[in-house]
């Protein structure tokens, strides 16, 4: 009976590291792709297009020569409207790799992702 018990546990114990061994791994792909994620938008008109990287930050930032031709509010309206629209692109491709390595559905992924949406102000969405 002794024999069953140990058995039984030592198997637990097995399965419990094999589990902690895949999460530790799931955990290392989820950094790699989301350290490596930059997205690009572009405005409607095609004046603006805003590239941010794996934090949010803006990358790069090109305003094309015929902003020069509109009101400044216009054109500072419009960066805004593409650095939101760039950043929710990147949370769509950082959701895509919760998905794919730690679960969409699992507590860590949603932490994660809800985490990532309050830290860019796309809280909304």
């Amino acid at each position: 009976m002794f024999d069953e018990s140990a058995s039984a546990a030592l198997q637990r114990i097995d399965e419990w590291e094999q589990s902690l061994t895949r999460r530790a791994e799931h955990a290392r792909k989820l950094a790699e792709r989301a350290a490596a994620i930059s997205a690009t938008a572009r405005s409607e008109d095609d004046l603006i297009e805003v590239t941010v990287g794996a934090e949010g930050q803006i990358e790069r930032l090109h305003l094309d020569e015929r902003t020069r031709r509109q009101p400044a509010e216009d054109t500072a309206r419009q960066i805004l409207e593409t650095l939101n629209a760039a950043k929710a692109k990147m949370i769509e491709q950082f959701d895509e790799a919760v998905s794919e390595t730690v679960g969409a559905d699992s507590e860590t992924g949603r932490t994660l992702v809800a985490g990532l949406r309050r830290r860019l102000g796309q809280t909304g969405q």
